[in-house]
């Protein structure tokens, strides 16, 4: 696996370990204990669509946190595409705590694939002219698996979270200016990137002037950014 795709594995672990509580609290797996514990089992992780993987890490913290005997060994891994009737992994172990696992390792695996897909088809709709960025709307508690998921799809990490660098908005701006903001937080937070969100001709303007690393142009229309864009390449 491509170590710059996958999420901090304390982070996965953490989630695994919330997800097996919410599915075995108090008496375990009920319906599994009626299988004989000797009986072994093998199972394919099978594509139904067209896609791109990712949470492969997922399943084999799932898997080492309910039996480390459960393995799986991967044909495909997160930022590989995938197509329909593929097969993903091999997985094998005890039949009884390889049913147990499966659903929470699937839950894991679909969802992360999904936002993975997701990332990827703009991607490809952007073809080279401009790199995809995500967001922090993200399920509370998933951020970093979600965001591993982005750059599994070919897409890249806006800010992880509200300590990485200052993102301006309205709000922020209320009783001060875009010029004196950026200047503060130069001064406060040296080295940080700063970044302003501008929703007028003239805000973009002046946080160019201000010396703002990065400008979101929010709430305009698709045919007024060309004349944007083409604006802000003069005053570069």
């Amino acid at each position: 696996m491509r170590r710059d795709l996958l999420p901090p594995v304390a982070d996965i672990r953490t989630m695994v370990g919330l997800a097996l509580a919410e599915d075995l609290t108090p008496f375990g797996d009920l319906t599994s204990t009626l299988i004989d514990p000797s009986l072994m089992a093998t199972a394919e992780f099978n594509a139904r669509e067209a896609g791109v993987v990712a949470g492969c890490l997922c399943v084999e913290e799932t898997f080492a946190a309910l039996d480390s005997s459960l393995s799986v060994e991967w044909n495909m891994t997160d930022g590989d595409r995938i197509e329909t009737g593929d097969v993903i992994g091999v997985a094998k172990g005890p039949f009884a705590t390889l049913l147990t696992a499966e659903r929470t390792a699937l839950n894991f695996m679909s969802a992360l694939s999904g936002i993975a897909s997701n990332a990827a088809k703009w991607v490809d709709l952007a073809d080279g002219r401009v790199i995809v960025w995500d967001t922090r709307k993200t399920t509370p508690g998933y951020r970093s698996m979600q965001k591993a998921a982005v750059r599994a799809g070919g897409a890249a990490n806006h800010r992880g979270n509200l300590s990485d660098w200052l993102m301006l908005k309205d709000n922020h701006l209320i009783g001060t200016t875009i010029t004196d903001a950026v200047a503060e937080a130069k001064r406060r937070w040296p080295g940080r990137t700063i970044h302003v969100e501008a929703d007028r001709r003239e805000q973009m303007f002046e946080a160019m002037n201000a010396g703002a690393d990065i400008i979101l142009l929010d709430n305009f229309t698709p045919a007024e950014l060309p004349s944007l864009v083409a604006d802000a390449a003069q005053w570069a």
